[in-house]
């Protein structure tokens, strides 16, 4: 039986990447880790200058205890990428400092901004990927210019023999975006996070409340 269980808990641990910055990753793991009582991990942390940091969002939203989070490894202040950020605090960004937590929950790992984005000299947020060797979900804008940048990141993902889970679309969704995706990237929606005209932790706890077994269903 604790076999079984531990399987099942791996099979909800994944890495939340996204096609370009702001895309919706964070709303999205915000999700995902109330959905499944996940514990939630961001390795590399940037822009916290100007606003509060990804996981005090998400520990807003979700009203999660603070036993949920693992802190960050990196920290940085400006709204750059993480390479530029860290060169202006005179902070060199290691993968080997970038160990994945030890846990028999369900881990979320949320990057920062898309696959490429540089981390130091030599690595970008592919390398963290592989290092951590989890399933890859991609969140996706659903309107102009999506088919684009999604597909480029699939392909990238599958080089780099990373196993992509599926696509969230976040924000308002163009079908005919969706259903191109699906054809030309040969991947399944996960499911919609629509935009909410007002995000509360009320509004946004209700609905994953509404769409609880859509979205545990589609992680399985």
């Amino acid at each position: 039986m604790k076999l079984f269980m531990d399987i099942t808990k791996k099979m909800h641990s994944f890495f939340i990447t996204g096609t370009d910055t702001g895309v919706g990753k964070t709303l999205t793991a915000a999700a995902i880790t109330l959905a499944l009582k996940a514990y939630y991990w961001k390795p590399i942390q940037s822009g916290v200058s100007d606003e509060i940091s990804d996981c005090e969002r998400i520990q807003m939203l979700t009203q999660l205890t603070s036993t949920h989070f693992y802190p960050s490894r990196y920290v940085l202040q400006a709204s750059l990428a993480p390479d530029q950020a860290a060169k202006r605090e005179r902070v060199k960004i290691s993968l080997s400092n970038c160990q994945k937590p030890i846990t028999e929950n369900s881990l979320i790992v949320e990057g920062a901004g898309g696959v490429f984005v540089p981390l130091n000299e030599k690595h970008c947020m592919l390398d963290l990927m592989q290092q951590l060797s989890l399933p890859v979900i991609i969140v996706s804008r659903g309107l102009l210019g999506t088919i684009n940048h999604t597909l480029l990141t699939i392909e990238a993902l599958r080089q780099h023999q990373l196993k992509i889970k599926g696509v969230i679309f976040s924000g308002k969704l163009h079908t005919d975006n969706k259903e191109a995706i699906e054809k030309w990237g040969k991947v399944n929606t996960l499911f919609h996070l629509p935009y909410f005209e007002q995000l509360t932790k009320e509004t946004f706890q209700f609905w994953v409340a509404e769409n609880h077994q859509k979205i545990v269903e589609s992680l399985k």
